[in-house]
């Protein structure tokens, strides 16, 4: 199926980047949602998924600029690494911000294009979504809830928007730049590409009518957090 216009949040870097690569190989049409802007001339809007209501906003100004959407993948993510009695709270707060609330606000403003165009959502959890490691309160808070948001919006919505769960493990990208090196992949850590995993999110949303993909677990094939 065409995959038509594919809104994509945390689109200029890392697995967002990866998709707005893989949607336009396929001839579809990228638009980019990030903090910063991109050099790959695809259209963008610029904001902070932190603020919900500005991103919000963004959605449906992407939305007047390319004619309405037809697809969502919600890759934007932030982690803060750290005992939760350690972690500023402010820092905290960010990550469910951006990983949830901001995937929740993206999603909510281009319902009514989704719903109108039958179109598709493709919601980025982690295996952290479904298992827990200390020193990660907030980032499997965050994604836990994106595992109950999406599968509570695919039941919601059933028939009228295709919604995909897409859990990846570790990934070849800059997210884990800057931590302290305790929360770094160490030298031999088994990491996908993120092109492998966009070519899942294509699979996904390339799907015909009336066949939906409700769960996709991408990792590694010795992914150490999984199963």
């Amino acid at each position: 199926m065409p995959l038509g216009t594919v809104l994509v949040t945390g689109g200029a870097s890392g697995l967002g980047a990866a998709v707005v690569q893989a949607v336009a190989r396929e001839g579809g049409r990228p638009v980019v949602l990030d903090r910063l802007p991109t050099t790959t001339g695809h259209e963008e809007v610029c904001v902070d998924l932190a603020d919900a209501r500005a991103a919000e906003e963004a959605v449906r100004e992407a939305s007047r600029r390319v004619g309405g959407l037809d697809a969502v993948v919600t890759c934007a993510g932030t982690d803060s690494c750290g005992r939760f009695g350690d972690v500023d709270a402010e820092d905290w707060d960010r990550v469910i911000k951006v990983n949830l609330l901001g995937t929740a606000a993206v999603v909510r403003a281009a319902l009514p294009d989704l719903e109108q165009r039958h179109g598709r959502v493709v919601t980025v959890a982690s295996t952290l979504g479904l298992r827990v490691l200390s020193d990660a309160t907030a980032y499997c808070a965050s994604k836990f809830g994106v595992v109950g948001f999406t599968r509570a919006l695919a039941v919601e919505t059933q028939g009228r928007v295709g919604v995909t769960l897409l859990v990846p493990g570790g990934m070849q990208t800059a997210f884990f730049d800057g931590r302290d090196e305790q929360y770094r992949p160490g030298p031999d850590a088994k990491l996908n590409r993120p092109e492998d995993v966009a070519a899942a999110v294509v699979f996904a949303l390339a799907q015909p009518p009336g066949c939906e993909v409700r769960e996709l677990v991408v990792t590694p094939s010795v992914e150490g957090s999984w199963p």
